[in-house]
């Protein structure tokens, strides 16, 4: 489990204490209800956005480190070589 889901799976956790503890005391209200479902959705679009970042970079990281071992090492490599086109060579085309 990421850091960031642990701390969401906490702060929902906590949520629902809250929620209970209210809900004992008689101060459950709808505004209560919302507030706290306000919390649990900007921590978890903090946390979703975070893990989009951390995946966007940890695959360019890896597709860097793929196009410099394509460059360091030459496993698989195949090379072409091209003819020369000289100026004579487009001179009989005419």
């Amino acid at each position: 489990m990421s850091v960031h889901s642990e701390q969401l799976a906490d702060v929902v956790a906590a949520t629902v204490e809250v929620a209970a503890e209210s809900g004992q005391a008689g101060a459950f209200t709808d505004e209560v209800a919302k507030a706290l479902t306000s919390v649990v959705q900007k921590l978890a679009g903090k946390a979703f956005d975070a893990a989009e970042v951390r995946g966007f970079v940890s695959g360019w990281q890896e597709a860097v480190e793929v196009i410099q071992e394509k460059r360091t090492g030459t496993a698989g490599a195949q090379v072409y070589r091209m003819p020369s086109w000289g100026a004579g060579a487009l001179e009989g085309e005419e």
